[in-house]
Order: structure tokens, then sequence, then C-alpha cells
């Protein structure tokens, strides 16, 4: 299809171009027969009619030697419309049947290798077949020419009448028509032309305006065309109905405007006030009792004094009105006052909390420096603390105590999915539906200057061309800057120094530098067994058999129930699960009750399959004896802890190395180091040196559809390897985690206390952790700890000397140095 600029529409404009006069009407100068086979040009977005003179721009290869072809011969070409207006290169099936045989009168050749022609439509033509499709499109066509009389003059002739008369209406109620054409259509008495010439200056769609071209019969045709002439005239008559209407309603709209100021001309005269005048008095009365800071206060003034000079009925007016109401509503002066009873605050925190002792501890040293702070009556900044942890945990519920504690109002927002940065600083008044962001809705909610204010999940903020939330948080959580926080709707400084933000957070890593250093991050980690059981006890239990309308006389359960449902029934770091299977209990307990069941319901180990069904989770099994190539590894996962079985296993090859279990790039790279530090060491370990050439290693990580990654399983891969190479087998009470240099050094890692968890879990009681990792363990509670033994190792040598059932201590002089904390 090609390019057409829509200036065909306009005869005139088409006929000047050319210059040849006139209105696009008339007809060609020299009779030419036309032969039955011409070239076709596709055209897209407009159709052409007989008689018609317009300008095309060419622009598709195949197009333009359609055109050359056409010149060279008697300048004849057949104008097809496309189907699809999109098809850039479009087949004969997406061309209409019936076109237009047109004349090329002029061609001239555009700079961007374009090619922009004149032609005059000369008659319909239907095409039979297409005998050519390359370089160009010819067809072989059926030219049919327009009778000079028409079967039913008199039809014919009510019709031309009808028509015109609509025309003239439609130029009536503003349909723009050049007078040239106004002329020709009332000077043409054919009916056929008439209806081509009228529906080439209508605004029809492509099948619109094709289904008149393949109209054959003038009167037929003309009947066609009156049709849609009257449709357009609805539109005209509609049109021209709003415009009256919008019209009286702005006359209407300033008279009003006109009595209301003679309105207030008067009541000024007789004493008395209006509505409006009570409306900005009490406005000002307000602004005076919200005690604003003074450079919000003239701020607010002026808005006021812009409001009084406007029309009520004005859209900026109800702007201002609710920038107003705002500025009122918010908190500038309203603040609660601390309980700075650091016993109460304690009893609170443990009340609602079990264990998180750094978190507590951070709270009551706040309110210390706050009571000392206040002795000396000098203001002190909020805390921005970042509780980081994963689900379920308590991080929102400890927010909520922390506001209890402190005597504060508690406002929390989630960040998650957050895009827009206008979500967290407002958007300007001058969108339609403006309002303050998150900050200023939480603080106006709150009611307070100086609440507990939470953000939830700040590690799930994303950004996108609406700008990025968390650089938008770095003023919000910056005791330096927040005092003049200026919200984008506001438009003036709200100070936020007084509030203490919380933050909340699964991962730190997703968090961006810039905002992590604003903060205090505190990591919560996941709960033991033991701990989990003590929370079920005390918080848990008793809150379910209250929401599920039951006591303590009807439903008991066992402490090995309790522990039976942690270990079989959940696998998590938190109790969103734990605290789920108990309900379920407690609903099936409720309805044996309400059936009519009498006693107490004691639920067992046992029994617990009767309320919860089999087993979700399943340990990993034992050893049964001490192995060739396994290693006990240890890892850390969102839910806790979990031992990794490492296999390795040797067969006859080349020394290629494979690795399965879908490991991630830094577990890989750690199976590399382990291999060569096993090489280099080959001579040290009693390896013969061709063992590596002729012998493939296949290191493999059971759970293969689990993602695993990470550099903590180095030592266990190099031990698993090198026991296949020495043929020693690996002790089965013995974990293991740290990361391997190519020296055999061992680098501390992560998550110590859930994979120390993990092993006491699997009765394992030896673990070996990296020797800068004893700080980790010191922080260990004193239950996790009892009876196990932790071997701190610096070298791969001192791993290999405690895990290899039969190795010994004489490869490296300087031991393992071995930790035992007392047995139980």
């Amino acid at each position: 299809m090609e390019n057409n600029p829509k200036v065909a529409q306009d005869q005139s404009a088409a006929a000047d171009e050319s210059g040849e006069g006139g209105v696009g009407v008339e007809q060609p100068k020299t009779e030419r027969k036309t032969p039955p086979e011409i070239p076709l040009l596709p055209v897209r977005d407009v159709v052409v009619y007989p008689f018609m003179i317009l300008p095309l721009f060419v622009g598709r290869e195949k197009s333009i030697r359609a055109v050359d072809e056409s010149l060279s011969r008697e300048r004849l070409i057949l104008l097809a419309a496309q189907r699809d207006a999109e098809a850039e290169d479009p087949e004969p099936e997406g061309l209409h049947r019936v076109g237009t045989v047109a004349m090329i009168m002029r061609m001239l050749k555009m700079p961007d290798g374009r090619v922009k022609v004149l032609v005059q439509g000369v008659s319909r033509a239907e095409i039979l077949d297409f005998t050519r499709r390359e370089p160009y499109f010819e067809a072989r066509i059926r030219e049919i020419s327009e009778p000079e009389t028409v079967a039913r003059p008199l039809e014919g002739e009510a019709l031309i009448r009808s028509v015109k008369e609509m025309v003239q209406k439609g130029v009536n109620l503003g349909k723009g028509l050049s007078p040239d054409v106004q002329v020709v259509i009332n000077n043409l008495e054919h009916p056929g032309r008439l209806a081509d010439l009228i529906a080439s200056n209508l605004d029809l769609k492509v099948e619109q305006a094709q289904q008149v071209l393949e109209v054959f019969d003038p009167v037929e045709r003309l009947k066609r065309l009156s049709d849609l002439l009257g449709k357009e005239l609805e539109v005209l008559e509609m049109q021209h109905k709003i415009q009256s209407q919008a019209r009286e309603e702005m006359d209407k709209t300033h008279r009003e405007y006109y009595l209301r100021e003679q309105l207030k001309a008067i009541q000024k005269e007789l004493g008395e006030t209006d509505e409006r005048g009570q409306e900005i008095q009490e406005l000002e009365q307000k602004i005076e009792k919200a005690k604003m800071p003074e450079a919000v206060a003239a701020e607010a003034r002026t808005q006021l004094g812009r409001l009084s000079r406007m029309h009520p009925d004005a859209a900026e007016a109800s702007v201002i009105r609710t920038h107003l109401d705002w500025l009122i509503d918010l908190p500038w002066n309203k603040q609660t006052t601390d309980k700075l009873s650091i016993k109460q605050a304690q009893k609170i925190l443990d009340q609602d909390h079990y264990d998180l002792e750094k978190v507590k501890e951070r709270i009551l040293e706040y309110l210390a420096v706050r009571t000392l702070k206040r002795k000396t009556r000098k203001k002190m900044k909020g805390p921005i603390l970042c509780f980081v942890g994963p689900p379920g945990v308590g991080k929102t519920s400890l927010g909520r105590s922390i506001a209890r504690s402190l005597g504060r109002k508690f406002v929390r927002i989630s960040l998650g999915g957050v895009r827009d940065e206008a979500e967290v600083r407002g958007h300007r008044r001058t969108y339609i539906g403006a309002l303050p962001g998150k900050i200023i809705q939480g603080i106006k909610q709150a009611g307070t200057n100086n609440p507990v204010f939470m953000m939830d999940e700040v590690d799930k903020v994303g950004a996108d061309f609406r700008g990025d939330p968390s650089a938008a948080l770095l003023e919000v959580l910056d005791p330096e800057q927040n005092s003049a926080f200026v919200d984008h709707y506001l438009g003036v400084a709200f100070d936020l120094s007084n509030v203490m933000f919380i933050t909340t957070a699964n991962l730190a890593d997703p968090i961006i530098p810039a905002l992590k250093d604003r903060m205090e991050v505190i990591e919560i980690s996941g709960y033991t067994e033991e701990e989990k059981l003590h929370i079920a006890r005390q918080y848990l239990l008793p809150r379910q058999l209250e929401e599920n309308g039951i006591t303590g006389k009807i439903l008991e359960i066992t402490d090995e129930a309790v522990l039976k449902t942690i270990q079989h029934y959940t696998r998590e770091a938190g109790l969103r699960n734990l605290e789920r299977e108990i309900a379920t209990i407690c609903r099936k307990v409720a309805k044996d009750v309400a059936a009519g069941k009498k006693g107490q319901t004691k639920v067992t180990a046992a029994g617990l399959y009767r309320y919860l069904g089999a087993p979700k989770f399943l340990p990993e099994a034992e050893q049964e004896k001490d192995e060739i190539g396994v290693a006990t590894g240890l890892a850390w996962t969102q839910a806790g802890g979990d031992i990794l079985y490492i296999e390795c296993t040797m067969m006859r090859g080349k020394g290629i190395l494979s690795l399965t279990g879908q490991l991630g790039d830094v577990m890989k790279e750690s199976a590399q180091a382990a291999l060569s530090y096993a090489r280099s060491r080959a001579m040290a370990l009693g390896i013969k040196d061709e063992v590596f050439a002729k012998h493939d290693f296949h290191i493999h990580v059971p759970a293969g559809a689990i993602p695993k990654d990470g550099p903590s399983a180095g030592i266990t891969m190099a031990t698993a390897l090198i026991s296949v190479l020495t043929r020693t087998p690996i002790r089965r009470d013995v974990a293991m985690t740290g990361e391997i240099t190519l020296r055999g050094k061992v680098l501390p890692i992560g998550g110590v206390k859930e994979k120390v968890l993990a092993a006491r879990r699997m009765g394992i009681m030896t673990v070996l952790v990296p020797a800068k990792n004893d700080k980790d363990l010191d922080e260990l509670p004193p239950n996790v700890k009892r009876g196990m033994n932790f071997v701190y190792v610096e070298h791969m040598d001192q791993v290999l000397d405690t895990a290899l059932a039969k190795r010994g201590a004489a490869r490296r002089p300087a031991g393992a140095v071995e930790r035992r904390v007392g047995r139980a």
C-alpha cells in the first residue's frame, strides 16, 4: 500500500498541484483505448474514483517498477486498494478485485528515493487475473465503462436532487467543502459521476469507499451514497447540538457569575455575609489552630487568598480547597509522650515476642538515651532500623510491639511491588486526582508527628520509567535530611525527624547500597526447634484456641506432637506454617465438639496423622556406614538450614570433571578449585599423577530439582574428591562447611546458626567450621551448643585429618584446634 498523505481528499488541491486547473472532475483530454493487461499499483488509506486527480507517493521497489513500466507504455496503471493497510508486501489475495484505471500525468523523483506521481482516474475496472507478480504486479482487467444515460431517469433525477439537498444541508452544519467543489456538484446531472465526486470528498473509511466503487449501476451507486450521507448528517447534527449546548452552558455560567458578583455587592452594603465568605473564615481559623510552622502558614494563607478571589465552581478552586484541607489536617505540632519506663517496655516486649534479644536491647537503649536527653531538654532524632530475616519470624509484629512499648501510634505501609516514585513523594497538584505520597498519608493517619512508621518489604521495591522509589526513600530515611521532607503535593517541608522508621526485608542484598547505609541493619535469624516449641506453647496455641472457640480443657497437644509438627509438617525458618497446622488441629477438634463430642481431646505424636494427614517433609536418610566419596555438607536456605550429601565418583576417562545437581556458577568454581587443590597435593596425599589424566570425575549434589549456589560447599566437595582418590571412607558423623582456595585455605562463610541447627536436627554432633567463624558460634544459644563438638579449621589438611575415617594426623604438623562443648 502506498504512503498517501491524505491530500487526495481535496480535489481542488490535487488539481492545482497538477497545473490543470478545475476541481478534479474534468475528462481526460485524449481518448485512449485501455489495453487488456496493464501494471497494477497497490494503494492504501485511499480509494481512487474515475475523473479524480490526486498525488501519490510511491516508496516500495515493486510499486516504483510498476510506475516505470506504465510510463514506458500508455501511461495507464490500475490502482487497487489493499485489504490490510499494514501489509508492506501484499499478495494478490490481499487486494480488492475492483480498482480504477488511472493515467499518470506527472512523475517526480524525491531525494529520499521515493517517487511522487500525479494521477487522474479514467474508469472502473475489474481484475480478472494476475499475469505477473514479479518484479511488479500486472493484471488482466475488464474495463467497466460509465453509461451516458440511465435506465431509470425519473428515479435518478429524484436521487440527484435529494443528494444535492443533503450536501447543502451538510455544508450549513459545518461540513468542510470547498466552494469550487460545491459549484461542480450543483452542475453535475449524471448520477454516477455525482456519486463518485461526493464520495471522494466525504470522510469515508476505506471499506465504505470501496463498496461505493464496486457498485457499477449509477443509480444504485447514488442510492448507496445517499445512505452514507444520511449517517454523516446525523453525526453533524449531533455535533452541532453538543456545541450549542456547550455554548449555552458557558453563557449560563457567565450570567451566574455576574449575578453572584452583584449579590455580593448587595450583601456587603446590607452588612450580610454569604456562605462563601463563611467558608473562607472557617479555613482561616483552622489554619491558625493547626499551629503550622511560619513558612507553611504563609503558604496556606497565600492559597486561601487565591481561593477567596476565585469563582467557587472553577476547577482550580476544588484543587486548592483539597490542598488546604491536607495542610490543616496534618499533625504539625501534635505528638504522643513516650513511655520512658525501661522495665515496663521490657515487660511488653517480652509479652509479645520470645527471644529476639538484639532488637529488644536496641529499643531499650533508645529509651535510655531518650530519658537522659529529656533531662537536658535536647532534641533526639528517631532511629532508623532495618529488620532483615526470613518470612514468619515476627518482623512486622515486632514493630507493633515497639510502638506499644513506647506508647506511640503505629503506621504500616507495604513497599512490595511499588514502582512509582510518586508513591513516596506524592503527585504534583497539576495532575487530576493528585494525592500526597504514602509517607504523608501515613502521618495523617497516625494523627501525630512521632509515630512508629514501619515500611514492609523494602527489598522488593521496583523501578521503571516513572522513577525509582528506593532513591526517593534516601531522603526519608536519612536523619540528616528528613527534618525538611518536601512532598510534591504539599509543596512545603514536613519534619520527619521525630518519626521512628522501621523497615523490613527478607534479604539485604537487593537493597541499594546508599539506602542500606542509612539504616541500622538488625539480622533476625530463624528459630530453633526448641524456640519454636516454646513460642507455640506461649503464643500460637493460646491464640488459635481463642480464635477457634475452644479452651485448654477441650484440647491438649503434647510437646512431642508439636515437635513432630515442626519436623515433619513444616520446613521454614519462621512460624507461619506451624501456626496454620496448629489451627488445622484446632478446627478439627472444634468440629468434633460441635458434633457433640464430650471430654478432652489429647493430640499425641502417634495420633497426629489423624489431624494433619501424612507427613509433608521427611528428613534426609542417615547413612548406615562410612562411605567413600560421600561427604556431609551444610547449606543455608531461606527456610533455615539443611544438610547436603555430596557424592563423588571416579571412572576411566580423560580427566574431565562433571558437575550435576543444578549447581550455580560459584559452586561450580568451588568444585574446580577443589580438583586443582587435590592435583597440587597429589604427592603428599599419595596419589599418582597419571590418575588425573586417565580418569574422569563426577560430583553430584542430590535434590537435582533445587537450584544450589554459593562457596560454602568447597571443603565438602574437596573431601569427597580426595576420599575417592585415596579410597578412604568419610566419617558419617561429621558435617562440614567452608570455602576452599587453591592453596587449601578454608575461608569463613555465613549462615552458621542455621547450618549448626541442621546438623543437630540430623543427630550429627561434630561440625567442621572455618576458624574465623568462631565469633558466630559464640552467639549461639547454650541449648544449641550443648553436647556438640566444633572443630575450627584453617587449612584443608585439618579437614581431612578429622573427616576421613582412616587418616592419620601426620600429614600436617599443625593439628586442628578442637573445641568440645560439655556433653549433655
